[in-house]
């Protein structure tokens, strides 16, 4: 009984879904502000290859010093994302072993195709020899708006500051609302929206601190937040991530629609969950000028929160037959400039089936080196893509299927 107080009592809402610590994840990314350049210096020095050959070396002396573990199947505390590189990687004949430091953390690898062939990865293999330009960019928000803005790929106008001074003036000169989040982070965690006013972006910019000591302050883009998955720069899956949301049929009210969405037996867990009426839902409700009682017309979508965490009720749908040709070559020119052979690409648009051209509010929000690929592999919507097997068909092309 002490202990659910006490999960009741350190949950973060602002983490939702993706519970970080907050002290352990600030102190992370700062110190990745000064080991980024050295480590940068040491990749020049040393290539890529030569991890492979020193990975054994390094998992076996950690073992033996009792400072870490291996496991030869995915287990309990594995991600999704994990799991479905790891499922791949068995119908292929591919070995793999996780390590894991002090016997918690995961997501460092070894991979063997045929007993040869070895591969020493973080989170996600990619294949023996690339040369990408972005691995070192693409996670940093601020960073990558510079790249992407001098290439003429929209993105959405905004500026990264640690400080309150500069942080109000970034924000008197953006169009309103605003955004504030994490300039190094994932998962939405601590992203505030629908900030009008300079009490609510104090607060958000100030939120957003507790993970990160610089902000993302950024002008809110119109649309759903989509997730593109680049593979040797081909995109091969596209998802629309949705925050709490029901359908509207003409019909029944929003809390009616509510709770017949929570009889879907998808989000019976483990992977969706059921929609909760709480305090966000009140907030979205009233931003949009909405009540419980609400009839939405029908194929109306209302959302019910801003988190697109499976965990608070968020929703996911395959959109990748819906791109417009536009919009397909658009995320290909993000994968050319970042140059990397595994890329997850944010986006905001109001509609994938209209050219980004036609859609002056649309922008790319976010990249990432380590997407969550399972997300094409589970959605609550539309066709299951297999990336992982997109992925290792790079990585070992000899063990396609």
């Amino acid at each position: 009984m002490n202990t659910d107080v006490k999960k009741k009592k350190n949950y973060c809402k602002d983490c939702g879904g993706a519970q970080v610590n907050h002290k352990f994840t600030y102190i992370a990314v700062l110190l990745g502000s000064f080991i980024d350049p050295w480590t940068m210096l040491l990749e020049r020095i040393m290539p890529e290859k030569s991890l492979d050959w020193m990975g054994p070396g390094f998992i076996k002396t950690l073992t033996f010093l009792h400072l870490g573990s291996i496991t030869k199947e995915p287990n309990a505390k594995d991600s999704y994302r994990t799991k479905v590189m790891w499922e791949e990687a068995k119908k292929r004949g591919i070995d793999l072993t996780e390590f894991h430091m002090f016997n918690i953390g995961g997501d460092i690898f070894l991979s063997y195709y045929k007993n040869k062939d070895m591969r020493f990865f973080d989170v996600l293999p990619r294949p023996k020899v690339y040369d990408s330009t972005g691995l070192s960019w693409m996670d940093d928000k601020g960073k990558m708006k510079e790249h992407f803005k001098k290439a003429g790929i929209p993105i959405a106008n905004g500026a990264v500051t640690g400080n309150l001074k500069k942080a109000l003036k970034i924000f008197s000169e953006l169009q309103k609302p605003v955004i504030t989040k994490p300039n190094i982070g994932s998962r939405s965690r601590h992203t505030h929206t629908h900030e009008n006013d300079e009490a609510s972006f104090i607060a958000g910019f100030k939120n957003a601190q507790m993970l990160s000591p610089k902000v993302m302050i950024e002008e809110e883009l119109s649309g759903f937040v989509y997730r593109g998955t680049l593979i040797n720069k081909k995109l091969e899956g596209v998802i629309r991530r949705e925050p709490a949301a029901v359908m509207g049929d003409g019909v029944h009210t929003i809390r009616e629609l509510i709770e017949i969405e929570n009889k879907n037996p998808l989000r019976a867990g483990p992977l969706f969950h059921k929609i909760e009426i709480n305090e966000d839902v009140d907030a979205e409700l009233k931003n949009w000028n909405r009540t419980y009682e609400t009839i939405p017309t029908k194929d109306e979508m209302i959302t019910l929160g801003q988190k697109t965490s499976r965990a608070v009720g968020g929703g996911i749908t395959d959109v990748t037959d819906d791109m417009h040709p536009d919009n397909v070559a658009l995320l290909e020119k993000v994968a050319e400039t970042v140059n990397d052979p595994l890329i997850g690409v944010d986006f905001i648009i109001d509609d994938v089936k209209v050219s980004w051209r036609e859609q002056p509010r649309c922008g790319i929000i976010e990249c990432n080196s380590a997407p969550f690929i399972d997300l094409h592999h589970y959605p609550l919507v539309g066709k299951p893509r297999n990336i992982a097997a997109k992925l290792w068909d790079i990585v070992y092309p000899e063990s396609k299927i």
